[in-house]
């Protein structure tokens, strides 16, 4: 189950069940699961707790020091949930400060060249296309997509099931549920994202409503807010509303008339 030339540290906790390919490291501190294979030349290091299951492709660097100018040296930690897929060359660098982690869910796919930076937070059944990027502190939620080439800035939220099309690059929160194109631009709802996951009809109106009444009619988001949430009630609906009222960063806005056309 491990290969001649892996080089596993002594102090290092790995499960009996664990696959390790040619060449690859794991260094002191770093705990593996049971039934995870790794790869030729994949590296772990770090403080990291990882669990079970988790497939570690050719050359992937998990638990790296952040690339962060206020990093000291500390041995601060990253925790990988199970069942994940890191493709090759993935980057996951563990949080900057002690008792900081970062977190990385269950479930998820994370494409060759993706990079997860410092104190970063995934939740689970994410897909993160080949060569995008999270800056340090970025949170994002379940089921969300990023396709290839993305990049997002440190510090933002990318809410559940929302997608971001390839190349698209914000600064700015994304709301569950919508869909992103550009610089900080949605571009509706990610309306086949919502079947697919089986929203039902009656809910994916009611989004439809609250999405025209906060991003199409010209109010002032704040006072839109307010409004829609004293209309519609979904959950998926109050999930929406209550996440843009808590962004710090402001929300990506959406791009007016052509997109409302396109989803026609």
């Amino acid at each position: 189950m491990i290969h001649a030339t892996a080089i596993i540290h002594p102090k290092a906790r790995v499960d009996a069940t664990v696959e390790v390919g040619p060449y690859a490291v794991i260094d002191a501190g770093v705990t593996v699961g049971p039934g995870c294979v790794l790869g030729p030349h994949a590296y772990l290091t770090g403080a990291t707790e990882i669990g079970a299951r988790n497939i570690f492709h050719s050359g992937c660097v998990i638990g790296g020091a952040p690339q962060d100018l206020k990093y000291k040296g500390d041995p601060t930690g990253l925790r990988v949930g199970d069942d994940n897929v890191f493709r090759e060359h993935t980057t996951v660098n563990r949080a900057t400060a002690m008792g900081e982690d970062t977190v990385v869910g269950s479930n998820n796919l994370l494409m060759a060249g993706t990079h997860i930076a410092h104190n970063c937070r995934l939740g689970n059944r994410i897909i993160m296309g080949n060569t995008s990027m999270l800056a340090g502190h970025v949170l994002v939620e379940d089921r969300a997509i990023i396709s290839g080439s993305c990049l997002i800035h440190q510090f933002v939220r990318i809410g559940t099931l929302s997608m971001m099309q390839g190349g698209a690059a914000i600064s700015k929160d994304l709301p569950p549920y919508t869909l992103a194109a550009g610089y900080n631009t949605l571009c509706g709802l990610n309306i086949i994202g919502l079947r697919r996951a089986g929203m039902a009809p009656e809910e994916r109106l009611e989004l439809k409503k609250v999405y025209r009444m906060v991003f199409r009619e010209g109010r002032v988001i704040r006072a839109a807010v307010e409004a829609a949430r004293a209309e519609f009630k979904s959950p998926a609906a109050r999930a929406l509303l209550e996440f843009i009222a808590a962004s710090q960063r402001g929300v990506c806005a959406d791009r007016g008339k052509a997109a409302e056309e396109e989803e026609e």
